[in-house]
């Protein structure tokens, strides 16, 4: 029987096509493997958004290549190939772009039987990623894509031409498949695309509040994560979305990329909001919502970046104190306007993520201090595999808990009490 291994790397949705490629070529009849050396085919999932990632992911492939192994490369980065990997298509490696997670088992037909195509799973075509068998990377969590691409045209951004421009499933795919997952024993809903805000806007309509409505009223004992939701588009939607957040199925977290606190900066990424916008969205959900996670990321570097602009940006972070900061040092990537800006040096990139970094470590620090010996509910929804014997477990606003316990608690909801506080976790013991 033929052997298939995968590896996945990237944002959550990337995680979900992996899931439904592996349920797919599982309900085929082929095996999935966990051993490499017993591969006969070796799928990697990539991502490109970072360059580093990107990079990393070319030479995994290169060093497989170089070790006989036939490798399927899916994901966004079959479109942007190296020139080291081109001679190895067709031969050793086999492509399939973002939008043909369905076609992984005829592909594998293709190349067992000698007859792959070049470019046949490359092109953007319409593809809803719901109510297909997969094989989740988590028994009780649940991740659901509901959209495909954008509308933006952010001039650093790669992930556009890699996924096309935005394409919303239909909402009553996305309930069923919801209703799947939850029959199926998911205790949490991660809700998942580029832009989670922008959902229907290919249609001149922002959708998100009433798909969320919709999902609320599912029956069942569940808890929702929206991901990630850029602030032009939240603005449109901002008082409703508030109202929805108060549903004690919604997970009081909240995933707003700033990039900048420079709106010199944030013009010249083509990010269609200011730092003024910025601060009436976190400002009206710390109000409305008290005790919400925010979650931002930051891009530093960016070409053209002064001192100034990049301490803006350290202001607006000592100002909104958001729980989790994902930091990027700006790396140009291919075919976008950016690539052809004049670049900041390494050095001063590498000094402003570690002055960010060090400011965010304090800010975290300070908000964690507050919670020892707190007793707080939680849902406990993985191993912790770093530590034999400790779990994962989230609260009702999806801060993190590394929780203690001879007893197997993986998806139950019980009382934690904290005894120890980390910056970016708080470890408890089940009360």
């Amino acid at each position: 029987m033929l052997e298939i291994y995968f590896e996945s790397y990237g944002c959550s949705a990337s995680h979900n096509s992996t899931e439904i490629m592996k349920g797919l070529v599982k309900q085929a009849g082929l095996n999935i493997t966990s051993n490499l050396d017993f591969a006969d085919l070796i799928v990697i999932n990539s991502c490109i958004v970072k360059q580093p990632t990107h990079e990393k992911i070319r030479r995994r492939v290169q060093d497989l290549l170089d070790k006989k192994k036939k490798v399927i490369l899916a994901g966004c980065m079959p479109k942007f190939i190296d020139k080291s990997l081109k001679n190895k298509i067709g031969i050793s490696l086999f492509l399939i772009g973002v939008n043909h997670s369905r076609n992984i088992v005829s592909l594998i037909r293709e190349i067992v039987n000698d007859s792959y195509s070049l470019g046949k799973y490359l092109d953007n075509k319409n593809e809803i990623k719901l109510n297909l068998p997969k094989i989740p990377r988590d028994k009780f969590i649940g991740i659901t894509q509901i959209s495909e691409g954008c509308l933006g045209n952010c001039s650093y951004c790669i992930v556009k031409l890699a996924k096309g421009k935005l394409f919303s499933y239909p909402e009553q795919q996305i309930i069923k498949s919801i209703k799947n997952d939850i029959g199926s024993g998911c205790k949490e809903i991660w809700l998942t695309s580029q832009d989670n805000a922008n959902y229907g806007n290919e249609q001149g309509k922002y959708l998100l509040p009433d798909l969320l409505k919709e999902i609320t009223n599912i029956k069942g004992n569940f808890f929702v994560r929206i991901g990630m939701m850029n602030p032009d588009n939240l603005l449109k939607i901002l008082p409703e979305l508030i109202e929805i957040y108060r549903d004690k199925k919604i997970f009081k977290f909240l995933h707003v990329p700033i990039q900048s606190g420079s709106d010199k900066i944030l013009k010249a990424m083509k990010r269609h909001y200011t730092k003024k916008q910025v601060l009436k969205i976190i400002n009206e959900f710390r109000k409305q919502i008290p005790g919400i996670t925010i979650s931002t990321d930051i891009i530093v570097g960016f070409p053209t970046e002064t001192e100034k602009d990049f301490q803006e940006t350290m202001d607006l972070i000592k100002e909104i104190r958001p729980e989790i900061l994902n930091i990027s040092k700006f790396h140009p990537r291919p075919n976008t306007y950016a690539e052809k800006m004049k670049q900041i040096s390494s050095t001063i990139k590498i000094e402003r993520a570690k002055k960010l970094s060090e400011l965010h470590l304090s800010i975290c620090n300070e908000i964690q201090k507050h919670w020892i010996n707190k007793d707080v509910r939680v849902i406990v929804d993985k191993k912790n595999s770093l530590y034999p014997g400790t779990y994962l477990a989230r609260d009702e606003n999806y801060k993190l808990f590394v929780v203690l316990s001879k007893e197997k608690i993986l998806g139950k909801i019980l009382n934690v009490r904290v005894k120890k506080i980390m910056p970016h976790y708080l470890i408890g013991e089940v009360v």
